[in-house]
């Protein structure tokens, strides 16, 4: 049996891979995302390359200190208006942002790689589109005091598995992706590798 691992301490990939079937254990990278991505983004590369990037860096480093395992590293980065957004702060953080973001559209890139002794042996991307209604500060504060605190773990500020679909007029692309991992290419890449059974 193919010993695979989750590069991340995120709770939703674990569930979306448990979910799915698979038998994985959890050991988050240890990986500075800001200090990777700060020379991508003085030179400008786009949001996607930025999430794959960081999706490869958290798969090796697990991957260096477990050799034989397949290792899978995972990133999402939000666009929208060209620039890529990160987690907010705070409340208040999550309240511009959200109103900034009203009646308009963002892109979620989720970025899945798969490392064995190190090295890279896989990677994909997927994009998906969404729309936001118009709402205002009204509506707006309403949703962050019943959501709480658990927005500030997503970089959109909102969990689409929750409240935060209220927050959509529309969404084109795939809902695993929305969640932070793309699910589907990750899985057959898996099963073309003899990790999951057939």
């Amino acid at each position: 049996m193919t010993d695979i691992i989750l590069a991340s301490g995120s709770r939703i990939r674990a569930e979306l891979l448990a979910n799915a079937g698979l038998a994985f254990r959890v050991d988050p990278a240890q990986v500075d995302e800001r200090a990777i991505e700060a020379p991508l983004l003085e030179a400008g590369f786009p949001p996607e390359d930025i999430a794959r990037v960081l999706a490869e860096a958290k798969a090796q480093e697990t991957s260096a200190r477990n050799p034989g395992a397949l290792v899978i590293g995972a990133d999402q980065v939000l666009e929208f208006d060209g620039r890529r957004l990160t987690k907010p702060e705070d409340m208040e953080a999550a309240r511009r942002q959200l109103l900034a973001m009203s009646g308009k559209r963002h892109q979620l890139h989720s970025s899945a790689a798969i490392a064995l002794n190190g090295e890279t042996v896989w990677c994909g991307t997927a994009t998906v589109h969404m729309k936001m209604w118009p709402f205002g500060p009204e509506f707006v504060g309403r949703y962050l005091a019943a959501a709480g605190d658990v927005v500030l773990s997503s970089v959109g500020a909102y969990q689409l598995e929750g409240r935060g679909v209220q927050l959509f007029e529309a969404i084109e692309g795939d809902y695993f992706t929305v969640l932070g991992l793309p699910l589907l290419p990750l899985l057959k890449q898996l099963r073309e590798m003899g990790a999951i059974e057939t």
